[in-house]
């Protein structure tokens, strides 16, 4: 039995109906790749059964403490049944991109079973009439808890359930997997007594470590190249999410990213990646004449993890905000801007120390955190407030070849976000296999028009391209 973290448990706290609290993902597959041409739903059942014990988010389930008094533990589930986590259905005919957008976004939408693992799969075929795949291709979609797993774990993640060939298999378990009975009540009242006890001390520890180097960035005067903290204008994504989501993706030439990345010394990919959502946002609500003035802001998560904490599950992260700068209407010249704007981010949190900045999240009493999560989340007071971002854009590297599951070979992959209370579009940014794709994942009462959404990344990406290399 382990205890979530504070960071974990206020994932499971902030989650309502309307705005539940996982991410995953979507992968397309070519089965013709798989021994003997083709991929079963048995077959898929057994190589997951396979890989169960590479991943301990498969089959472990939430405890929560009575009361909420303290935040709630992982346990083995001495219930758990493969079947009802790994789900097969089909599309109807065409069966086009677009309708598998809308059957991801409607999956999406619903929230896990909090009592049972934190995660589901679906096998998706009927992709018949989705341009450029190979006959008979299918996609799995995956839901996964966000307590569960941040962005580096979730790749940890897929390399559990991937081969480097077709004819990869899983390694043996080390030992046999032993599940877990609940806890009593009484035994969960005491560990949250303890906790509640020692917390404080490890609040005084952390933060003497973290406040001097937070003073001292405030107080210094701010570095060249430096930018100030600037307002954040109140946007279409600003209020209230409803239970219904949006599902769309495009996917660029990595190459092309790269050599665009070369037009602004010191540039990087995910500089360029900011520039292109910046230009949609800015195209996007220009065209629904509800650009702001300001420049719009974008959240970036920023993983804290260490070397020693790879395998782990859980959340290392911690985060930075990014000026867009959809003010601009000059691709090349928003590049620059953009450079320097995550220049001057990563400066603060360097300053700050990001791995601090995750550790004083995780020093409030379990009670105290458990109650004001709940009570943020049912209040909508996120949405009311002035906003701390317009979306969250988060980058996550991936493997540069080819991956197999079941045989059958990856083609295409594309990330799911959490939209939230006060901010409710999410760019999830993946490379793989010499392509990146941006896959956005919204409020369906904010985002109606998800394909002109995608359409505007496109054509924000094509300016870019035009302007810095040809």
């Amino acid at each position: 039995m382990e205890q979530l973290s504070g960071l974990d448990a206020a994932f499971i706290n902030l989650e309502t109906a309307a705005a539940p609290t996982h991410v995953g993902g979507v992968a397309i597959y070519d089965q013709s790749t798989a021994p003997g041409g083709q991929v079963t739903f048995k077959g898929i059942l057994a190589n997951v059964e396979s890989r169960l014990h590479l991943a301990r988010c498969f089959r472990q389930k939430i405890v929560r403490v009575p009361l909420g008094l303290d935040h709630p533990y992982w346990i083995e589930d001495p219930d758990f049944d493969l079947e009802f986590h790994v789900r097969h259905i089909a599309l109807p005919k065409p069966g086009d991109w677009r309708q598998l957008c809308i059957q991801v976004a409607r999956l999406h939408a619903r929230p896990l079973d909090l009592g049972r693992p934190l995660w589901e799969m679906y096998v998706i075929e009927g992709l018949d009439g989705v341009e450029d795949l190979p006959a008979g291709s299918f996609a799995i979609m995956t839901k996964i808890h966000h307590a569960a797993i941040d962005g580096v774990s979730g790749t940890e993640l897929v390399a559990a359930i991937h081969e480097l060939t077709p004819e990869g298999v899983a390694p043996p378990p080390e030992s046999p997997w032993v599940a877990e009975s609940e806890p009593t009540l009484l035994e969960l009242a005491l560990r949250s007594t303890v906790n509640n006890i020692r917390q404080p001390f490890r609040f005084a520890r952390i933060l003497s470590e973290a406040a001097p180097p937070a003073i001292r960035a405030l107080m210094q005067p701010p570095k060249e190249g430096v930018e100030p903290a600037a307002d954040i204008p109140r946007t279409r994504f600003n209020g209230r999410v409803s239970p219904h989501r949006v599902f769309e993706a495009k996917s660029f030439s990595l190459a092309d990213v790269k050599q665009i990345r070369k037009r602004v010394e010191g540039a990087t990919v995910n500089d360029v990646i900011l520039t292109v959502v910046g230009g949609a946002l800015r195209q996007y609500l220009d065209h629904h004449g509800e650009l702001p003035i300001d420049t719009l802001n974008a959240f970036a998560p920023i993983s804290t993890r260490t070397e020693a904490e790879k395998g782990t599950a859980g959340n290392q992260v911690a985060g930075m905000l990014v000026r867009l700068h959809t003010d601009e209407a000059d691709a090349v010249s928003r590049l620059e801007k953009v450079y320097r704007t995550t220049v001057s981010s990563k400066e603060i949190s360097k300053a700050v120390g990001a791995r601090s900045m995750t550790d004083v999240t995780q020093t409030m009493p379990g009670a105290l955190a458990g109650i004001s999560g709940r009570l943020v989340a049912r209040t909508g007071l996120m949405s009311r407030m002035k906003p701390i971002a317009n979306c969250v854009v988060t980058n996550i590297p991936g493997p540069q070849i080819p991956l197999y599951f079941t045989g059958a070979k990856m083609v295409g992959n594309f990330g799911l976000g959490l939209p939230m209370e006060g901010i409710g579009l999410f760019h999830c940014v993946l490379s793989y296999n010499g392509a990146i794709t941006v896959a956005i994942t919204g409020c369906r009462a904010q985002l109606p028009d998800p394909e002109f959404y995608a359409e505007c990344l496109e054509t924000s990406f094509r300016e870019l391209r035009k302007a810095a290399v040809e």
